[in-house]
């Protein structure tokens, strides 16, 4: 598919695709280092970087280049025994965050659509987005444990639009152009958030002083 765009249209066919790319790493980034903090801080009430990072860093790297929140589970098991978890819950959150978490599946399946909606001057107000964010985050979960399954629920999202199969398909194959690196964000944020919110909704819960 990529030999074909850049045959058809050309290198500067590559700029668009870096727009869209840019966009979608720049939403999941916003997530990772400014939503989970919040919701970090506002479960345990304490500076929630060092916590965010951590994830980020052990978890978030190693599923980056897996591109699999299922071949990552080892790992997470690991980074939450050295947080001091109790094995009871992390041993049954994170295999079932690696098939249900819906963070960067959900941010992927939004702003392609958004994208593909905007492209044919189709009016989005506040209300409709709203609705497509809930579909969207309910719809993706699942759709961390199957290769590029936020992909396959884009019709889904663009019927929300009146967009037919057809186009729907077209924005598929656009996500499968830009893949390489969406994919590995997506399973990027999907993993590091998996052992994020086991570790916080257990740290709520302890004495403030031995909170991370």
């Amino acid at each position: 598919m990529v030999f074909t765009t850049i045959a058809g249209q050309g290198l500067s066919a590559l700029s668009n695709y870096g727009i869209l790319l840019l966009v979608l790493v720049g939403t999941m980034a916003f997530v990772a280092l400014v939503i989970n903090p919040l919701i970090v801080f506002f479960m345990i009430r304490k500076n929630p970087y060092p916590l965010v990072f951590k994830c980020l860093r052990v978890s978030g790297v190693t599923a980056f280049f897996t591109r699999s929140s299922a071949a990552n589970i080892p790992v997470n098991m690991r980074l939450c025994e050295e947080l001091g978890l109790n094995p009871d819950t992390y041993s049954v959150s994170i295999p079932l965050g690696s098939t249900v978490n819906m963070a960067g599946a959900a941010v992927t399946i939004n702003i392609l659509t958004l994208a593909a909606a905007n492209t044919l001057h189709i009016q989005v107000d506040f209300g409709t987005a709203l609705i497509l964010s809930v579909v969207a985050a309910i719809s993706a979960c699942g759709a961390s444990g199957v290769a590029g399954g936020s992909l396959l629920l884009i019709p889904v999202a663009c019927s929300l639009f009146g967009i037919t199969n057809d186009l729907a398909m077209q924005v598929v194959s656009v996500g499968f152009i830009i893949g390489v690196i969406q994919d590995s964000c997506e399973t990027a944020l999907n993993s590091s958030t998996d052992v994020l919110f086991t570790a916080i909704a257990e740290m709520s819960s302890w004495p403030k002083e031995k909170r991370y």
